[in-house]
């Protein structure tokens, strides 16, 4: 082999082997740096040390990003979760790595055959693979909305049992949190330690609505808040709110049934008739082909 096949196979290499060094001793770098923040370090002159600061890679990542974009990127990471996997520093540090990789195997393909479509897919590849943990992201945040969506009336319902049963509202809500599971369960019990650390109700359950970001709790959040404004008794709210979000469920569950027939009608038409057709008109066309033989 040549020394330009042994340079480009390293330039592959590496960057894919640095991205499943990442991905593997993520979690031990995550864990030493909570502990490193938990703990903190006094330096030589006495002065507590502020934690493990950003390496020259992270530095220039965040300097190529546009600007605004690593808090773009950040509110999509609360809207997902924040997955451990996934903090904000590894995906803004992978996001050149990635794209690094893109045009290297772009650069082979416009090597191996130099035309204008190779080049152009170098450019797309490039900009594919930088914005490949965005479409994850985005894709993991939607499948979590969708799952609060479907759990919140039966969510709203217990704690509307609570709360008619004299419970306040926090304690409602920790009660509904306790006896369910998923990502809303996370969320209200992230909300109710914002309380509890000192943060007014009105910022915590609007972070939650920002947090979340859908529209049933946005307006459930906005009841809230009015009722806690202006004195209306919370049961009356929750009940409204309950009712509307099971009627809201149901026509969801509606439409996507009223949706069915429209999907199944392409398959229907190109993969199931035709195969009929064969089965059921197959016998009478090779009899007709016989008996004008």
């Amino acid at each position: 082999m040549s020394i330009f096949a042994y340079v480009t196979i390293a330039l592959i290499v590496a960057p894919l082997a640095f991205l499943v060094w990442m991905f593997a001793g993520g979690s031990r770098l995550i864990r030493k740096n909570i502990e490193t923040n938990l703990q903190g370090t006094r330096t030589a002159a006495g002065r507590l040390d502020e934690g493990p600061r950003p390496t020259m890679w992270l530095d220039l990542a965040r300097r190529v990003a546009p600007k605004g974009y690593v808090r773009w990127l950040d509110r999509k990471l609360a809207q997902a979760g924040r997955p451990a996997d996934w903090p904000l520093d590894r995906v803004v540090a992978i996001k050149p790595l990635l794209a690094l990789a893109g045009f290297l195997l772009g650069g082979i393909m416009a090597l191996a055959k130099p035309m204008p479509q190779t080049f152009l897919l170098l450019i797309v590849l490039t900009v594919l693979f930088y914005f490949l943990p965005d479409v994850l992201i985005k894709n993991h945040g939607d499948k979590r909305r969708l799952e609060m969506q479907i759990a919140l009336p039966t969510m709203l319902d217990q704690m509307l049992i609570s709360v008619e049963a004299g419970v306040g509202f926090e304690s409602a809500m920790a009660r509904a949190a306790e006896s369910s599971s998923g990502p809303l369960k996370v969320e209200f019990v992230r909300t109710l330690q914002d309380i509890q650390v000192g943060r007014s109700r009105r910022e915590a359950y609007l972070d939650l609505a920002q947090r979340a970001n859908f529209p049933d709790l946005k307006s459930f959040v906005r009841a809230v808040v009015q009722a806690d404004q202006y004195g209306i008794a919370i049961a009356k709210v929750l009940r409204a709110q309950a009712h509307e979000m099971r009627l809201k469920r149901r026509q969801r569950a509606e439409e996507q049934a009223m949706k069915i027939p429209v999907k199944i009608l392409f398959p229907l038409i190109f993969v199931i008739l035709p195969a009929l057709f064969i089965i059921v008109l197959g016998p009478a066309v090779f009899g007709i082909i016989q008996t004008f033989q």
